[in-house]
């Protein structure tokens, strides 16, 4: 699949833009253990345009780990295109990735992100502008859900004839706006993270022949199975994986395994000091305090842990470790403890 010049690979498989998850190094990671591309944490168009340090950072981009998309939201269109324009001169990414999907209050509830969803004029207008003004220089591509909520799935024909699938009229309307790709998370906002992901709708944009551009269908994919599901059954072009690379960044080594018909050996030992090396760059990154905060969700979530019998007090010990010491210090004296399991397993 390709976007624009940029080459994708077969069946290619993308790191999600999560805040306070998707930083450079955990990229990195990423793109090491498989990912065909990533997408930075979340860029303020308004705190970019005011020229917030803290937004700023988000715009260091390492030539190993590109391609990189940089995502930016916002709700009015001139701080949305200034914003562009400050990222590709900043940032040099590969893509500039507008989000029209995230389903927090602070920011769907003030009308960016998801909140576009109740006003389709005006994502469309920022896509078309945002286009004209960097578009020359990098693709624009865009990421929204199928809806704002579920009665408003459907659209009626000024006809009166068969009803339309919301997110198959948007996407047209997407592309027809200059957008070179589009990810569509198999949700709407009112469904936050609840319920499964509805795969079928986006198989219907997929289907469309009014789309020529790459169709990324995001939501629930945990493992290869349910990749190769998602290409074989709806056609997408490439499949984006948020919330399952939690604790798990060699997700993407398991996925490709799957869609390529390889074998890797990922032992117990080999995951637990992986997550050891996130832990060591996440620290160096920030600082030690900070750096063991921005990990505790990685390793609360880590499937290497699930399913351990008593490990209750072990994971509270670990999760409130305060120094890069103290946790590899819990994390060896478990090392016995963890092969044994996923042995068992």
């Amino acid at each position: 699949m390709n976007i624009r010049n940029i080459q994708l690979g077969p069946r290619p498989v993308l790191l999600a833009p999560m805040e306070d998850v998707t930083d450079i190094g955990f990229r990195l990671l990423c793109r090491r253990l498989g990912a065909s591309m990533v997408y930075s944490e979340f860029v303020a168009a308004d705190a970019l345009v005011r020229s917030v340090n803290k937004t700023f950072q988000k715009l260091k981009v390492s030539d190993d780990e590109r391609p990189v998309a940089i995502q930016t939201y916002g709700r009015f269109p001139d701080a949305v295109e200034d914003a562009a324009e400050i990222i590709v001169e900043t940032a040099h990414p590969d893509i500039l990735d507008l989000n029209f999907g995230c389903p927090v209050k602070r920011v769907a509830g003030k009308g960016a992100g998801a909140g576009m969803l109740q006003t389709p004029e005006l994502m469309l207008d920022i896509i078309q502008r945002v286009v004209r003004r960097v578009g020359d220089r990098v693709p624009v591509t865009v990421k929204t859900r199928l809806g704002w909520d579920v009665p408003g799935l459907y659209i009626d024909a000024p006809d009166g004839g068969k009803r339309t699938p919301f997110i198959v009229d948007l996407a047209e309307h997407i592309q027809d706006a200059g957008a070179e790709a589009l990810t569509i998370h198999g949700r709407t906002r009112s469904q936050m993270y609840t319920g499964q992901a509805d795969w079928t709708l986006i198989g219907e944009v997929k289907r469309n022949p009014r789309m020529k551009i790459p169709i990324i269908g995001n939501g629930d994919i945990t493992n290869g199975e349910q990749a190769k599901r998602a290409f074989d059954d709806f056609g997408v072009d490439a499949v984006m994986v948020g919330r399952a690379t939690f604790g798990r960044p060699w997700i993407f080594r398991e996925i490709r395994d799957v869609l390529d018909g390889t074998t890797t050996d990922m032992s117990a030992d080999w995951k637990l000091d992986i997550l050891k090396e996130q832990i060591h760059e996440s620290i160096e990154r920030i600082d030690e305090y900070r750096g063991i905060l921005h990990i505790r969700r990685h390793l609360a979530a880590s499937p290497l842990f699930k399913g351990i019998p008593n490990f209750r007090d072990t994971r509270i010990a670990m999760l409130q470790a305060e120094t890069e010491e103290h946790l590899y210090d819990i994390l060896e004296q478990i090392r016995p403890i963890v092969r044994e399991h996923a042995e068992q397993a």
